[in-house]
């Protein structure tokens, strides 16, 4: 399926829509390309999904049929949504990276738009979760027309709240999720399209003034 371009703004932090002609890119940022995930990128995924230290909010390393399962899944949000967990590779290397999504969550009796990441622990630490998170939160106010959107987090997961703070939200929430048999504390995290562009416009008169 074929997505929409980006709608550009004014402003100059928006992600560009990726290159012409390759029907699976979504998003383009500085550093990243962000694209539909395929077979040929199990190796990748298994290196994030199989590890037990990068899985640390799951509760688990994942098998080779989880895995398995994770990409069919993805496959087939793109087929019925237009939009899933996204490859995320490097502009320099082609390298993918990580992966980094747009998918609908259950919260509080509804369905949510969520933006959510996952990164090979190897590229830890270099920025590229809050570069693809906020590349994400452009493409879901610009292209999708969201009013809002989401970040669930595990309690425990302090890098991954640092990166929602970042890219302009604040704590709506805590609730439980059930999984693996475990009850696991999330915080719900969202930016409203009104508040970041409030924002920015408030960004940019005070450089202006």
């Amino acid at each position: 399926m074929r997505l929409p371009a980006v709608q550009h703004s004014a402003f100059t932090d928006m992600p560009k829509k990726a290159t012409e002609g390759k029907d699976t890119m979504i998003l383009e940022t500085p550093r990243l390309i962000l694209r539909e995930m395929t077979q040929e990128d199990y190796p990748a995924l298994a290196e994030i999904l199989q590890d037990g230290e990068a899985m640390f909010a799951y509760e688990h390393a994942f098998s080779v049929e989880e895995t398995q399962a994770w990409l069919n899944r993805m496959l087939e949000r793109y087929r019925t949504d237009g939009f899933g967990l996204w490859a995320v590779l490097l502009k320099e290397t082609g390298e993918m990276v990580g992966q980094c999504r747009l998918t609908w969550q259950s919260y509080m009796g509804q369905q949510v738009l969520e933006i959510g990441f996952l990164f090979q622990r190897k590229h830890w630490k270099n920025g590229y979760a809050i570069e693809a998170a906020r590349a994400c939160k452009h493409y879901a106010f610009e292209t999708l027309h969201a009013g809002e959107v989401f970040s669930i987090i595990r309690d425990n997961n302090v890098a991954s709240m640092n990166v929602a703070i970042r890219n302009g939200m604040t704590i709506r929430g805590k609730f439980i999720k059930h999984y693996y048999g475990i009850d696991m504390p999330h915080f719900t995290f969202s930016v409203r399209k009104e508040q970041q562009i409030n924002d920015q416009a408030n960004s940019l008169y005070i450089e202006g003034r």
